[in-house]
């Protein structure tokens, strides 16, 4: 099979040289990714575009935490008919996700991605222009679909351009997802807040189709500028056994001038990517990994869910002040806290690793969790200083431990052949919980009042259970070598 590589320019053969490194196996390939890619070269951008992805999924999926109120009575809907606007991008991204990793293993990364960014700028519109709650439910689908099938290739972009140890490594890359993430949500409050501050009265009807249309704003950025330096995974195209395929691409997009050893025997491809593979994440050495990274992926979305997509009507509770000051509370601990701690991570996962940091956040978030149910409704002005500083704490140990790595026990816990469909049951079951928890959350809320805390409390609890039984440390293992094992031309 050759891989297509529509976007790569042409370019003269380099005269043979001794120096030049030498490609025999999709092995060689792997080892001069690990290696770093050469100062200059399109890497970086091409993770820079992989984390506009992430971004995306995360604008669109938040933007409608303030406009609920305003679709309803716009299109006068039932409970019923709110929670059908709400939960279809979720349902959307389950389907996604599921779908998503198979076509990022089978078809190749390139053509996912750029195919999914069509979905963000369609449903984007169509959501701003939805003449009714039935257009916009149906368009939320399907942007729903685009974030699922996005993160599965996104996380395999962030591994397959990073090197394997040092700063910047597939650790500490696929961790950034966890600051953009924030950082996107950050975003939708302060254009919630901008449009706010400026739409006249009698418009502000308009608030919620312009949060959900600029998203196909930065969706529309990246199809620009896709053919300039997207490229498909160099080891994603040596396991296809295109080895000059992927010289092509370590050539441009890492600066490496390797050449291919043409008296080399031809290398068998990886694993076939079929739907069976799903399967293959249940068996031999990958079922207790796949069992810790499930549960720190649904640990992390329920509790997450339930506080930070909870958090202005806790805050609001807390504070009992106006629509304003519950945004600026939002973003301010969204930023300081959750966004801060993300950074953290990405910086010290290649000394302490993902394990460490993980088991630290979580213990952190057990920790406010427990203090935020005792403290209960607070009543005095100490008591909502404590509240708060709980809830920094619960969004500091997210953005520290399962925020950034239940992607990085995801994404790093299967070689390049399973990585696809590793993270699509991952985050198919994490899309799952977070559905669960959004519902379950206003329901235990209004039953449990503040002892609803209790009962988030058990998610870190199971996150901390997981890896004490299962220690596994993803970060600087080269986890690509288990599908070479089987290639090395003999």
């Amino acid at each position: 099979m050759s891989v297509s590589l529509a976007p790569e320019r042409a370019s003269a053969p380099a005269a043979a040289s001794d120096l030049r490194p030498v490609i025999k196996s999709a092995a060689d390939v792997s080892g001069l990714v690990n290696r770093g890619a050469a100062i200059g070269s399109d890497a970086r951008v091409v993770v820079a575009i992989a984390l506009g992805g992430i971004f995306l999924d995360a604008y669109d999926l938040g933007a409608l935490a303030f406009g609920m109120k305003d679709i309803a009575r716009e299109f006068s809907l039932t409970p019923t008919g709110s929670g059908f606007v709400a939960s279809a991008i979720t349902f959307g991204a389950i389907i996604g996700a599921f779908l998503g990793g198979y076509l990022t293993d089978k078809i190749g990364r390139y053509r996912v991605f750029m195919a999914d960014m069509f979905f963000f700028v369609i449903a984007a519109l169509a959501c701003a222009l939805a003449p009714n709650a039935w257009v916009l439910g149906g368009a939320r689908f399907v942007m729903g679909l685009g974030v699922g099938i996005d993160l599965p290739v996104a996380m395999a972009f962030l591994a397959e351009f990073s090197r394997l140890q040092g700063r910047g490594n597939k650790a500490s890359r696929v961790a950034m997802w966890c600051p953009v993430w924030y950082a996107a949500i950050s975003v939708s409050y302060l254009l919630v807040l901008g449009l706010y501050a400026v739409l006249p009265e009698h418009n502000a009807g308009w608030l919620w189709r312009l949060i959900l249309g600029f998203g196909a704003v930065p969706a529309i950025a990246i199809i620009v500028i896709r053919s300039r330096y997207m490229s498909e995974s160099p080891v994603w195209a040596a396991n296809q056994g295109d080895l000059k395929g992927a010289a092509a691409i370590l050539k441009r997009s890492y600066g490496i001038d390797a050449r291919v050893d043409e008296t080399a025997i031809a290398p068998p491809k990886a694993r076939r990517a079929t739907w069976s593979n799903y399967g293959a994440l249940l068996r031999g050495v990958y079922l207790r990994r796949t069992v810790l990274a499930t549960v720190i992926a649904i640990a992390s979305s329920f509790a997450y869910n339930a506080v930070a997509f909870g958090l202005p009507v806790i805050i609001s509770s807390f504070l009992a002040q106006s629509m304003l000051t519950t945004i600026l509370a939002s973003l301010a601990l969204n930023l300081c806290f959750a966004f801060a701690g993300g950074l953290f991570s990405v910086r010290t996962v290649p000394k302490y690793g993902a394990w460490k940091l993980s088991v630290v956040g979580y213990a952190f978030q057990l920790a406010a969790l427990i203090g935020l149910a005792i403290v209960g409704k607070p009543s005095t002005g100490a008591e909502v200083v404590i509240a708060i500083a709980f809830l920094a704490a619960f969004l500091l140990g997210q953005g520290v431990g399962p925020g950034s790595h239940s992607m990085t026990f995801a994404s790093l816990s299967y070689p390049t052949s399973l990585r696809g469909v590793g993270v699509g049951f991952n985050q198919t079951l994490m899309r799952a919980s977070s559905t669960v928890s959004l519902f379950l959350f206003p329901v235990l809320s209004a039953a449990l009042g503040t002892k609803v805390f209790w009962i988030i409390a058990v998610a870190p609890l199971a996150g901390l259970v997981a890896l004490f039984a299962v220690r596994w440390e993803p970060s600087g293992y080269d986890v690509d070598a288990e599908d070479f094992a089987a290639q090395q031309p003999r």
